[in-house]
């Protein structure tokens, strides 16, 4: 329960916290690509100041690396895939979204960090 708690109060925190100000980060429960309420905040959070600022959107995913990276690097991609589908139905015009999954990552620092994607509003 504490591990959730963490979890949920990063995402919300990562959100809007850090060095730039248009930059968003939705976090997964490990091998998942399901949307928790936090996430869902955030990336509405992160589709509400595209859609005001009429601006680029792009999206990373990321994955661990683990024994079989093709399959983390499906994970990652469909990460993305999921972020940016939430994104259109949030309004954000397809047009404006890059998708960039990142695949699998073994020099991350925690398996946190490993199971995120990035939203970057304004990125090119």
């Amino acid at each position: 329960m504490r591990r959730l708690s963490l979890l949920l109060g990063l995402g919300l925190l990562t959100g809007c916290a850090g060095g730039h100000p248009g930059k968003y980060v939705v976090f997964f429960t490990e091998n998942s690509t399901q949307l928790d309420t936090p996430a869902q905040t955030v990336i509405t959070q992160a589709a509400q100041r595209a859609v005001a600022s009429h601006a680029n959107v792009r999206v990373e995913g990321y994955a661990a690396a683990s024994h079989d990276l093709s399959a983390d690097e499906l994970l990652a991609i469909d990460r993305a895939k999921v972020v940016a589908r939430q994104l259109v139905v949030d309004g954000v015009d397809t047009s404006r979204i890059r998708q960039q999954p990142r695949g699998p990552m073994n020099n991350e620092s925690g398996a946190l960090a490993s199971r995120r994607v990035e939203i970057e509003v304004g990125g090119h």
